[in-house]
């Protein structure tokens, strides 16, 4: 069989796809996602153990999965159709063993390797690792066919129901086989419905129905599958029977089954209609499914990003209230502005102050009896009251952000399996916060140090020091907006207003503009540090989500570029490879009136 010419580009977009898939995270439980994350894995799955190999070796053996339901007889069924014991009938459920895949010596070599389904390892004997594919050569296989028995598909085990969902994916044809007692279960019609939607080519196989109920069970399940899409698929039955000493059915009930498998085995033609068939379905449903991963995608990083949002949106609030209450008077109160006080003296200063704010600088320093003792109480009273209040709003902040995650599932879930206690600040931010006001301060001192290093000389500047100029600018600095005129100011604008007059009085008036505006972008910038550090514990639990918000587009456009290669591909099966599967259809299988009976769907 000849591959088609757009065999090697398509070959390439569906890498591209597998690894977009990859890179496709969908780690938030937003709704629809558990659903998403399950087709993810199986179009990844189907695109490494069947679609890539089969497209890169098209002319491999039909790969026909025998799967269906518990007790329907499928290992019975292989044995008989092979006419010896390869793969052991299940007594316990659920049967827990490793799936067999039989096929003839001369296409050993097409099996031996990871061709198909590479994460299983071969073995040439039976085990009980579902992890590995039992390989078994025979002779009644004809080559150009290998017969795969799988796992039961409605398992109570998840792995089993895992593997046999993994195997039937890697198909060129499904044997389905079920029972007279089983064929109107739901889930073999769950994944028999997703075999029409993908055009897999199917098979059905009634198997232990006895004969006063062929007809009646025969004709129903004829009717349920023309109305689900399976109208074209070939049905057999096989009646109850005894099996003999080696576990095999009698050679007659299992001859037109095995008959018409050896005749599609013999038809180059019909085994490339099926292989075209389930190709091109398969691959038409990866394009089509990767649409609503895109859309997945899509709801992730929009989660993502309204996350992001809640958290910077409660730290960008902490850092402007603390930048206002640093501002506007606030640390101007208990200890802070009882030691200013002490520092700069009480009664007539103050007194005066409420009503003749416009005094002499002259006459303000000359009042002030500030002592470095004195100087550095003020200093630790600026301390305490700057870390409480950013400890306070980092404590907000971290209340808040986590508050807006919880009213989400997703956020709620994401903040319970984060392992931090992210409702709360960091145990070392009180700590962190000291240290970053206290070098902040050290910031003022070297301010002030390298403003007057040229008047160190003077008396005024002697007269308060290094030290009691620095608390004199912290004290303008927070009431840097607090509008002080007059009486208006209050005490703590009064207390600011002896500290700028004090500065001013040494360094003059512009030279304490730029001092202060100096002061405060420090201790912003510091606030700032602290919060973002705090507010990245938040962002380094989406980081790890490794949500890509191009995701989305980079999955649809990769679709578009394989369902353009599709339509642009000759993948559908010729006229006369049509006619080959017609001639290979079984003319008195149940359900043999219906038009076709070729092995596909009707999709």
């Amino acid at each position: 069989m000849t591959a088609p010419a757009s065999t090697t580009d398509m070959i390439t977009a569906l890498v591209r796809l597998r690894e977009a898939l990859h890179g496709a995270a969908l780690p938030l439980d937003v709704p629809g996602a558990a659903a998403q994350r399950t087709a993810r894995t199986e179009m990844v799955d189907q695109i490494e153990d069947y679609v890539l190999p089969r497209l890169v070796q098209i002319d491999a053996p039909l790969l026909t999965v025998v799967g269906g339901s518990t007790g329907a007889g499928k290992s019975t069924l292989v044995n008989s159709l092979v006419g010896r014991r390869v793969t052991e009938p299940g007594v316990l459920r659920p049967t827990t063993r490793s799936p067999v895949l039989v096929h003839n010596p001369v296409d050993a070599d097409w099996f031996d390797h990871s061709r198909i389904l590479p994460d299983l390892a071969r073995t040439t004997g039976a085990t009980g690792d579902p992890g590995a594919l039992q390989l078994v050569a025979s002779d009644t296989v004809p080559p150009g066919l290998a017969i795969l028995d799988a796992p039961d598909i409605d398992s109570v085990e998840e792995r089993n129901r895992t593997l046999a969902a993994q195997l039937l994916a890697a198909a060129d044809l499904w044997l389905f086989v079920t029972s007279a007692a089983r064929y109107a279960d739901q889930v073999p019609w769950g994944f028999l419905k997703a075999a029409a939607e993908r055009s897999t080519a199917v098979a059905i196989v009634l198997d232990r129905t006895p004969a006063d109920a062929v007809d009646e069970v025969g004709g129903h399940l004829a009717r349920m599958l023309t109305t689900r899409g399976l109208r074209d698929s070939p049905l057999f039955t096989v009646t109850e029977g005894v099996v003999d000493d080696d576990g095999l059915l009698p050679a007659e009930s299992v001859a037109e089954i095995r008959g018409w498998l050896h005749l599609l085995a013999a038809d180059a033609n019909a085994r490339a209609a099926v292989v075209k068939q389930t190709l091109d379905g398969a691959v038409r449903s990866l394009a089509r499914r990767t649409h609503l991963v895109a859309d997945a995608a899509a709801e992730q990083a929009t989660a993502v990003a309204r996350l992001r949002e809640d958290v910077d949106r409660a730290y960008d609030d902490a850092v402007t209230k603390v930048d206002e209450a640093s501002a506007d008077g606030t640390l101007l109160r208990g200890e802070v502005l009882a030691r200013w006080q002490e520092f700069v003296g009480t009664g007539e200063l103050l007194r005066s102050l409420e009503t003749r704010v416009g005094w002499l600088r002259d006459r303000i320093v000359n009042l002030v009896k500030g002592q470095p003792q004195q100087a550095q109480k003020v200093t630790v009273a600026v301390e305490s009251g700057l870390e409480t209040l950013i400890l306070e709003h980092a404590e907000n902040a971290a209340e808040q952000a986590a508050r807006s995650w919880r009213s989400t599932e997703a956020g709620q879930h994401l903040a319970e399996d984060s392992g931090r206690d992210l409702g709360r600040a960091s145990r070392d931010f009180r700590a962190r916060a000291e240290r970053s006001v206290r070098d902040w301060q050290q910031d003022v001192l070297d301010m002030v140090r390298r403003e007057g290093a040229q008047k160190r000389s003077t008396a005024r500047f002697l007269a308060f020091g290094v030290n009691g100029l620095s608390v004199a600018l912290m004290i303008v600095v927070f009431a840097h907006t607090a509008g002080v005129t007059g009486a208006e100011a209050g005490i703590a604008g009064g207390s600011a207003v002896v500290g700028q007059k004090l500065l001013e009085a040494v360094f003059g008036d512009q030279a304490v503009r730029r001092l202060a505006d100096n002061a405060r972008t420090s201790l912003r910038t510091r606030v700032e540090e602290l919060l973002d550090a705090e507010r990245a514990r938040y962002l380094e639990v989406l980081d790890d989500l490794a949500v890509d918000p191009d995701t989305a587009e980079n999955l649809r456009a990769v679709s578009r570029r394989i369902d353009d290669l599709r339509f642009a591909s000759q993948l559908a099966p010729t006229s006369a490879e049509e006619s080959s599967l017609q001639e290979i259809a079984p003319d008195d299988t149940v359900g043999a009136e219906r038009p076709g009976g070729t092995p596909g769907s009707g999709a």
